[in-house]
């Protein structure tokens, strides 16, 4: 009989998705989603579903999560249309494996005052 540990959830100060918004702020560069897991402490599929939703809910007038998209590293097709944040499998043109992962980082917008 295998007996499984059961592993306890690490103790958080903040949310996740605010971890990972402020970790993407703090590194004041793109980051991939691998990038992000490790800094943040969650798997690489949790940090995707945690990025579409703060994709879906930041404010345009404030803040917008920006995605640059991916890249197939042999003939160098760029991902344009994609909607999903995870990274592509195979490239349409030469079929070729070799994907660069998709970035993400927040542009801020300046606040406008109305006066």
């Amino acid at each position: 009989m295998v007996i499984k540990r059961i592993r306890e959830p690490a103790e958080r100060s903040e949310t996740c998705r605010t971890a990972i918004t402020s970790g993407l702020r703090s590194l004041g560069r793109s980051a991939s989603a691998k990038e992000l897991s490790v800094m943040v402490g969650l798997s690489e599929k949790e940090v995707l579903d945690h990025l579409a939703h703060i994709r879906r809910s930041s404010r345009p007038k404030e803040q917008s999560l920006t995605v640059t998209p991916a890249v197939c590293k042999v003939c160098g097709f760029v991902f344009k249309k994609r909607e999903r944040l995870t990274r592509p499998t195979r490239c349409p043109m030469c079929k070729g494996e070799r994907i660069a992962e998709p970035l993400f980082s927040f542009k801020m917008e300046p606040k406008v005052s109305d006066s």
